[in-house]
């Protein structure tokens, strides 16, 4: 098992721990759920530095999630790019 194979594979469980705190979000009666917490505990601080630069349209539609999902792939990339 190489190290970019580990990369890319803790990067897209965070992405899909990310899109399902997303999806979450519009299902309120999911946020009491353990598994969603367990989500939210690792996610939402991630978000937050999102939501800080780009603040709820509205106070209702989020889009700081684009932004995170573009941030975390362009991470990614980066980081396989310097292994290999």
């Amino acid at each position: 098992m190489t190290v970019a194979y580990v990369i890319n594979i803790l990067f897209t469980t965070y992405t899909i721990f990310l899109f399902v705190r997303v999806i979450s979000s519009w299902f309120p009666a999911w946020q009491g759920h353990h598994l969603m917490r367990f989500v939210a505990f690792y996610t939402d601080p991630y978000l937050n530095l999102f939501r800080r630069i780009l603040p709820p349209l509205g106070g209702v539609l989020d889009i700081s999630p684009i932004l995170a999902f573009f941030t975390l792939r362009l991470m990614e990339m980066m980081l396989l790019g310097l292994l290999t």
